[in-house]
This record gives C-alpha cells, sequence and structure tokens, in this order.
C-alpha cells in the first residue's frame, strides 16, 4: 500500500503551494520592486522546475536527453523573444 501512495507529487505539491505563498509575501511585504523582481524571478524559476520534474514527468522517461534539451531550446527561444522585445520597444533601437 505504501508503494500507491504518492509521496513524491504530494511534496511537490506542498513545495509548489509554499513558492505561492513566498511569491504572495512580495506584495504583503511591500518589498522594493529590485528586491520583489529577484524573489518573483526565483521562486519562478523553481515553480517551474518542480512542476517540470514531479507533475509533468521529465525525468521518469527513458527519453530524458531530448525532453530536457527541448526544454532548454525553449528557454533560448524565450530569452531571445524577450530581449528583442526590449531591444526594439524599450531601448529605441532604430
Amino acid at each position: 500500500m505504501k508503494q500507491l501512495f504518492p509521496v513524491k507529487h504530494i511534496m511537490g505539491f506542498i513545495c509548489s503551494l509554499v513558492l505561492t505563498v513566498v511569491a504572495l509575501g512580495v506584495l504583503a511585504f511591500d518589498l522594493s520592486v529590485k528586491s520583489g523582481v529577484i524573489l518573483l524571478l526565483i521562486t519562478a524559476f523553481l515553480q517551474a522546475s518542480i512542476q517540470l520534474v514531479m507533475f509533468m514527468h521529465a525525468g521518469e522517461s527513458e527519453d530524458k536527453k531530448s525532453i530536457y534539451t527541448n526544454v532548454i531550446y525553449a528557454l533560448f527561444i524565450a530569452v531571445v523573444t524577450i530581449l528583442g522585445t526590449l531591444l526594439t520597444m524599450i531601448w529605441g533601437y532604430q
């Protein structure tokens, strides 16, 4: 019966809830903009990692390498898109 209880999934869910409460603490404690953004980025990265590994079962398949390669590629595309948007809209590329 112990093998049927999803301990890892429950712990992942609790960690996600804790990270959400920490992120809400940015608003509740009225942190400065710089520290708030840093804390939000850290909690967002940690929560995305937990979601990927625990609930999307990225580490359980036989094809781990291609899954993680696709995630890294998607992150690269996201960063390039964000930096390109900042370059053209905020930093005044003409």
